[in-house]
């Protein structure tokens, strides 16, 4: 697993973004505890209260998702601004994941995308000429979300 963090300290507003880059192992699952880690560290002072509970929930779907729906390594790039955050996970598959309603059977299975779609500002998938990255956004400022 590499790791490249840019930037740090605090992100107030006229302050330069800060990035996390990481690349995870195939089928390493204990790269997302990891990356929640490391993107608390990052968000140490951005937004609001709530805020960064929800970026390393809807990171660790994401990364979760790639992880284990592939056979391939990924890549985790998240990118921390006054302004707000992106995040995306980047595998070497092609197939489009879609969000779909969960049913009592599946346990915990087939709520990620569920909850990147209710949680983030924004999300999508964006093709690449071999795979994909899927991606949310979070506003700094967005509602405050004590109880997440």
């Amino acid at each position: 697993m590499r790791r490249h963090v840019r930037g740090g300290g605090p992100t107030t507003v006229g302050a330069p973004s800060a990035q996390l880059s990481r690349r995870l192992t195939h089928a390493d699952l204990r790269a997302v505890p990891e990356a929640r880690r490391e993107l608390r560290e990052l968000l140490r002072h951005w937004g609001r209260p709530g805020r960064s509970d929800i970026a390393e929930l809807l990171t660790s779907e994401l990364v979760t998702n790639a992880l284990v729906h592939t056979d391939r390594d990924a890549v985790l790039n998240a990118t921390v601004t006054p302004r707000g955050l992106r995040v995306e996970v980047r595998d070497f598959v092609g197939r489009r994941p879609r969000p779909r309603v969960p049913t009592a059977d599946d346990g915990t299975h087939g709520r990620g995308l569920v909850l990147v779609q209710a949680l983030a500002d924004a999300w999508g998938v964006r093709a690449h000429g071999v795979g994909k990255s899927v991606w949310f956004e979070l506003a700094a400022d967005g509602p405050d979300t004590d109880g997440v």
